[in-house]
């Protein structure tokens, strides 16, 4: 069950905010953690003992918090136990099914044929546990001794599969107590509408052709529809994973939470280093605070903060996916940004025009990495974009981008438009609610008639 589907609008909404809406505030915590893990079941219902697996993993953090502030002499023993069981599921579920092929197409006596099911939203709920291990060793919070609490930061349900990734001292007061306000119940479900329309009637549609160019083929393909290909993708992979956080901040302010932003506007940037700072902002936040600032950050000189940036922005591409593109794409953004940091950094800034241009192309092209699995055909692809490396601008159907710009015209025209503050700040502006509830009505209608149709994909971040 997602958030863009007809179940969970019509079905579980209604059962489950009326049963929370109506118990005494001291319930809430109950009816949230009954209705996150029913949530979650739906999600894993081929695979239930990925459910058990995340039910052992609450129980462990929180024992494992508890004791490493009761036990302090053996408190790195217990940070040791509960990162590491963290880690030894992330890396079996993400990453052992990679390995196990990579070792089947090179040792050919070599025969493992099991399929390993990523559990959805583990990437996610595994950096919750981590930080707040982290947090509670470090002493900046005290160990959560409410089991029940405790689990509800963990499986809250929007933000359970694909964050954004919430630290526990940013929820720690609204788990304790929270004011549910019938204006704040309005306008969390105003956003959860806005950030349906964004994901149904833009990331999806656009997205259509990225799957078209795929099933052609990237031999096939001109260099005008490679560009239009991989600039819809950078499309899609946007307002698929903006709107989806647009919901869970709506829905995270309907059941009386304030989840933190995950994006403020990235195609708008001018060096990629502000665009990581502005793109999932939550994932960067993490990496910061519990990765490169322990490393030592930038205070060690220039060769140890290059250093620190690689480890990041390696652990960075794996956090995304096991697959060699995975790492080159990470790679790729270290050298970028530490380029920007050293050489070209200062002149995007300082010209605006530069800085958009420059970053209008490498937006497109580290997504092309990103997308890419196979790295042959990303090398493929990249001679298309790129046709005095290949086989020249045309394919065999000299005109094939004018029919597909025919079809797609206006799904980039919006994408542009709203990777902008302008329709944001219009918005703003609008004082009459009537105006507001109406276009909020047109966005449900229009996402409900899509979903109906079956004019609907999964989200994005679902597979990391």
């Amino acid at each position: 069950m997602v958030f863009s589907s007809l179940q969970f609008i019509f079905i579980f909404i209604p059962i489950f905010f009326g049963c929370y809406y109506l118990v005494p505030e001291c319930f809430k915590n109950g009816v949230l953690l009954i209705g996150s893990l029913c949530f979650y079941f739906v999600g894993t219902f081929h695979n239930p003992e990925y459910l058990i697996l995340f039910i052992f993993g609450i129980f462990t953090d929180f024992a494992m918090g508890l004791w490493i502030e009761r036990y302090p002499a053996y408190k790195k023993i217990f940070l040791t136990l509960g990162v590491g069981f963290r880690l030894l599921c992330l890396v079996i579920f993400k990453y052992s099914g990679f390995v196990l092929s990579e070792i089947n197409r090179h040792v050919p006596e070599f025969h493992f044929t099991a399929e390993i099911v990523l559990p959805i939203g583990i990437s996610f709920y595994t950096f919750q546990g981590i930080s707040y291990l982290l947090d509670v060793y470090r002493g900046t919070v005290k160990a959560e001794e409410s089991l029940l609490r405790y689990a509800v930061y963990i499986a809250m349900f929007e933000q359970l599969i694909a964050g954004p990734i919430v630290t526990y001292p940013q929820v720690r007061k609204e788990l304790c107590r929270r004011k549910i306000r019938i204006t704040s119940i309005a306008d969390g479900f105003g956003l959860f509408l806005f950030g349906l329309g964004l994901k149904v009637l833009l990331a999806n549609p656009v997205g259509k052709l990225w799957t078209q160019i795929c099933v052609i083929g990237f031999e096939s393909i001109s260099t005008p529809l490679a560009w239009m290909g991989i600039i819809a993708f950078s499309f899609q992979i946007y307002f698929d994973f903006f709107g989806y956080s647009l919901m869970a901040m709506g829905l995270g302010r309907m059941l009386g939470f304030k989840l933190p932003k995950n994006f403020d506007h990235p195609y708008t940037s001018r060096t990629m280093t502000e665009f990581w700072r502005r793109w999932h902002i939550t994932l960067g936040a993490w990496f910061r605070e519990y990765v490169y600032i322990p490393l030592g950050g930038n205070r060690d000189g220039r060769i140890a903060t290059i250093r620190n940036l690689l480890i990041v922005w390696l652990l960075t591409g794996v956090w995304h996916g096991a697959g060699y593109n995975f790492v080159l794409w990470g790679t790729v953004l270290f050298l970028i940004i530490t380029a920007e940091k050293l050489f070209i950094g200062r002149f995007m800034n300082r010209v605006p025009i530069a800085g958009h241009i420059y970053m209008a192309v490498l937006i497109p092209l580290t997504w092309a990495i990103f997308a890419i699995e196979d790295v042959g055909q990303l090398g493929i692809f990249f001679t298309r974009l790129f046709p005095f490396f290949g086989q020249g601008v045309w394919s065999v159907f000299r005109y094939d981008y004018l029919k597909y710009l025919s079809l797609y015209y206006p799904f980039f025209i919006a994408g542009i438009l709203f990777s902008t503050k302008l329709p944001y700040r219009i918005l703003e502006r609008i004082k009459s609610r009537i105006v507001i509830r109406s276009m909020l009505a047109v966005i449900l209608f229009a996402s409900v008639y899509c979903m109906y149709r079956g004019f609907d994909d999964p989200f994005l971040y679902f597979r990391f």
